[in-house]
Formats: structure tokens, C-alpha cells, sequence
């Protein structure tokens, strides 16, 4: 698959298919070459600041305005009904979602699991689980809630998008701008994984302060597709998030028709396993904001509305040091999942596919296994963690379990039990 470089997430890409099918000195000619329609899609206000404004021009077969009536679509699964009641505060934890027996593309195959906030604020997130065995068959999808952060852990995704084609597999994730319509293709005939939906600020990359100009993820690294279009002519079915629902119209062609584009709105990926981590090298460690991906910056200074962070393979090397995540509660919470290998904090019950919830304040961190074993460490020796990949979606506001979460054949009801073994050490003088 051919990728731009993203060299920074304001910058201007432009892409086509079809030679001398970009317009130049000019956005909206008044013939468009190849008989195209011209489309502008803003996912910022018109009068963002021009660093922060995210537009992008489409020259396409046929305008997206061009589809049947909506009517509502049966997903009961997928969802933005994160309650109003009570939350419990105890530490949450889950097996990975069984993959589906019957046939089950992407979006039927989303399930949620939890929450905060609404489309209608334009602030939190919706968290969800996938697991499908069928691609998406003459059906198209764009969420008008927010923007898709997927990580998938089990098997590639193909994302086939208005803009271009976006391939991953487990340890590289995506992101698809609220709005761009896609259909994701399964090369391995299963797939599962997670999908943050951010109704808030668009993602970025964090600013870097004491640490300078290079390290944690990279911008160069971050790539948007090719344009790459489709004149397909049938009886399809467009699908559409919209206030919390689903939506879907008949479309009597492909929605993936656009021959050329340029701006800075546009689908992405980047692969986790570039990332730089950055660590301590005397004593103590860093706080786990040192792993962060990607942020959607919130009203408050210093507060994210969304964080997305990872624990990548790493070394471990501070002296006279506790070195796995130290016990800990935050005024943040933390939903956690694990893509490949095994999490370090963890001696077991936490496995690829599986995912927990930590919410604010709720006391957590490693298990009396793991306690016991990095208390006797030998720490002349570096700990040189491999093989790995977890990460975590942390936000300010208290995630809200769903109840087809918390009622869950696959919740692990005896969580708690991993800490139960940790001993008194404690000894008056």
C-alpha cells in the first residue's frame, strides 16, 4: 500500500488518481477536470486558527449528498447509552469478546463497553470492543459523533475510504475523521480489537517541553493514504452514527468515488512500534505520561479530554527502584487493553484481547505475584521488557460501564482476587 508521510498534522497533502485531476491556484473550479464534482469536508470551524483548522477538498464521481432517505438501523450492541445512575467503583476487568459464529462484518460486530460524555457536548468518549469474520458486503459506515481511534489485536484490517486505502495490523492503529465514510475488507477472515470514539477535540500530537524536539511518536511517521477511487454502480447500504443512533439509506453507488484530494483532513495510521519511549535512567520513574500517542485537548490547561497512551518493549534500569507501574490512584480514569504479549504489572489474567477499567480514584496496580517478585529484584541487572504491547484509554471525566459490559459472560467477576495474596510487611521499631 503507497501512504503519505504525515510531517505534521497541519500540513497539506494533495493525492490523485488520475493526473491533471487536482485543480491548481484553486479549490472550486467552475468544470472540474474529468467531470468531477468539487466537495469540501471541514472537520474544524470555518474560522479555526489556520494551525488548527482541518479541511479537505474532494474531487469526486458523484457529491455525498446523492443517497436514499434514513431510517433508523438495529444495532443494539453499539451504542452511546452510558446511563445516568449509579457507578461502581470497583476495579473492572474482561476476557477478550468472543469472536462471532454467525457471519459478522465490522459494524455489526462492534459492541460497547463504556463511556463518558455525548456527541451533543462534543466532549468525552465512547469505548468499544469489535470482532468480526465477514467483510463489510456492499455497506458503507461514517460516524458523525466523532472521530475512530482503532487498535486492533487480532488479525488486519483492510479500511477502504472515500480519501484512500489505510491498511494495519495488530500493533499499528488508524484513525478515521468523523464523517469520511469506509468499509473495512478482513484479509484473515477474523479480526478483533478496540475503538476509542472521541466526541471531542480532534487528536494530536502532544507538545514535547523539557524533552525537546524529538522522541515519543513521531510525526513523520504518521502516514495518510493515496487516492485511490471506485465507479461502482448497485444496490448498497449506507450506515451512519449520528446523536448516539443508527442510521442507514439506501446509496446507489459507491460512496469511495473520490478520484482527488488535498488538505489535512484526512484518515491516518501510525505504527506503535516506531515509538520512542523515553524513560529514567537514575532512580524513581516517570509518570506514565511519558507514553502518550495521541490527545484530544480539552477547555482545561493541561487536561485531556482523551489520552491514548502505550507500554511498549522497554528497558528498565533505575536503581534502588520499585520498576513495574507503582501502586496508584488517579483523579483520571483509565481503561486498559492488551494487544499482544504480556502486560508487565500483571503476572496473569490480563491477556491479548482482554481489557480492564480503573475509574477515578479506584486504588489498583500490580498483582501480589508481580509485587513480590520486583521487591526482590535484583536491580544491577536491566529489565529488559519485550515482546509487548499494551495500551490505554485515559480520560478526565469517570468512564461509565455499560450494563451489557458490566453483565458480561466474559467479565472476570473474581478481579479482585489478584491482590488479595499481597502480605503485611509492616514492622514497628
Amino acid at each position: 500500500m503507497s501512504l503519505n508521510y504525515m510531517t505534521g498534522f497541519a500540513n497539506e497533502f494533495a493525492s490523485e488518481a488520475l493526473p491533471g485531476t487536482l485543480p491548481i491556484g484553486r479549490n472550486s473550479p467552475q468544470r472540474v477536470a474529468h467531470g468531477l464534482y468539487a466537495e469540501q469536508l471541514s472537520g474544524t470551524a470555518f474560522t479555526a486558527p489556520r494551525h488548527a483548522n482541518r479541511r479537505s477538498w474532494l474531487y469526486r464521481i458523484r457529491p455525498a449528498a446523492m443517497h436514499g432517505a434514513f431510517t433508523p438501523f438495529a444495532q443494539a450492541r453499539f451504542h452511546n447509552d452510558f446511563g445516568s445512575g449509579a457507578v461502581t467503583p470497583e476495579q473492572l476487568r474482561w476476557d477478550p469478546l468472543p469472536l462471532p459464529g454467525a457471519p459478522t462484518d465490522f459494524i455489526e460486530g462492534l459492541y460497547t463497553m463504556a463511556g463518558n460524555g455525548s456527541a451533543a457536548t462534543q466532549s468525552g468518549v465512547g469505548i468499544h470492543l469489535y470482532a468480526a469474520n465477514r467483510d463489510m458486503q456492499g455497506r458503507w459506515f461514517h460516524d458523525a459523533d466523532g472521530e475512530l481511534l482503532i487498535v486492533p489485536q487480532l488479525g488486519r484490517l483492510r479500511l477502504e475510504t472515500e480519501l484512500g486505502v489505510v491498511e494495519i495490523e495488530p500493533q499499528q492503529i488508524a484513525v478515521v475523521p468523523r464523517g469520511i465514510r469506509f468499509r473495512v475488507v478482513l484479509p484473515d477472515g477474523a479480526a478483533r480489537g478496540y475503538v476509542c470514539e472521541n466526541f471531542g477535540a480532534l487528536l494530536k500530537l502532544p507538545d514535547l517541553g523539557p524533552i525537546g524536539s524529538n522522541g515519543l511518536a513521531n510525526a513523520r511517521d504518521f502516514e495518510t493514504p493515496v487516492a485511490a477511487y471506485e465507479d461502482l454502480e448497485g444496490d448498497f447500504e449506507l450506515v451512519v452514527k449520528f446523536q448516539g443512533h443508527l442510521w442507514r439509506a439506501d446509496i446507489g453507488h459507491s460512496p469511495c468515488d473520490v478520484v482527488a484530494w488535498h488538505g489535512n483532513y484526512a484518515p491516518y495510521r501510525y505504527d506503535l512500534r516506531r515509538y520512542n519511549t523515553i524513560g529514567s535512567i537514575s532512580h524513581d520513574h516517570p509518570d506514565p505520561s511519558i507514553f502518550l500517542v495521541l490527545h484530544s485537548p480539552s477547555d482545561s490547561e493541561g487536561v485531556s479530554n482523551l489520552d491514548f497512551v502505550i507500554f511498549p518493549p522497554r528497558w528498565l534500569v533505575a536503581q534502588d527502584t520499585f520498576r513495574p507501574p507503582w501502586f496508584h490512584r488517579n483523579v483520571a480514569s483509565e481503561f486498559m487493553g492488551l494487544v499482544h504479549g504480556a502486560y508487565d504489572a500483571k503476572a496473569g489474567g490480563f491477556v491479548p484481547g482482554g481489557s480492564s477499567l480503573h475509574n477515578s480514584f479506584t486504588g489498583h496496580g500490580p498483582d501480589a505475584a508481580t509485587f513480590e517478585k520486583a521487591s526482590s529484584a535484583d536491580l544491577s541487572k536491566a529489565d529488559v521488557i519485550t515482546d509487548t504491547m499494551a495500551f490505554m484509554f485515559e480520560t478526565r471525566a469517570v468512564i461509565r460501564p455499560t450494563s451489557q459490559a458490566l453483565d458480561a459472560a466474559h467479565r472476570q467477576r473474581d478481579y479482585q482476587a489478584c491482590w488479595h495474596g499481597l502480605r503485611k510487611h509492616f514492622h514497628a521499631p
